[in-house]
């Protein structure tokens, strides 16, 4: 399992777009992944549902966890994902 601490950069958080851009990348792999909010949310990153249940905004950080064959592929992608804005 690995983990790595990340801060919302696009504009607007995680509204459906970026959701979705989000969630694409997560589908990409076998591993879980999930990621945590400050408020002790919990999101599967791989359900559009589950990311947009976070109410994430801009500026906050999210604790993306992954776990399985391709954990570390899937998590630098993940937070270069995250970094890059996703898609905005």
């Amino acid at each position: 399992m690995v983990t790595k601490k990340v801060k919302i950069v696009n504009a607007t958080g995680l509204h459906l777009r970026p959701a979705g851009v989000l969630c694409e990348t997560a589908m990409k792999y076998n591993s879980k992944i999930t990621f945590a909010t400050d408020n002790h949310y919990e999101a599967n990153a791989k359900s559009v549902l589950s990311v947009l249940g976070a109410c994430v905004k801009t500026g906050e950080e999210i604790v993306i966890t992954c776990e399985g064959a391709d954990e570390k592929e899937a998590l630098e992608d993940m937070v270069h994902s995250v970094e890059s804005g996703l898609g905005e």
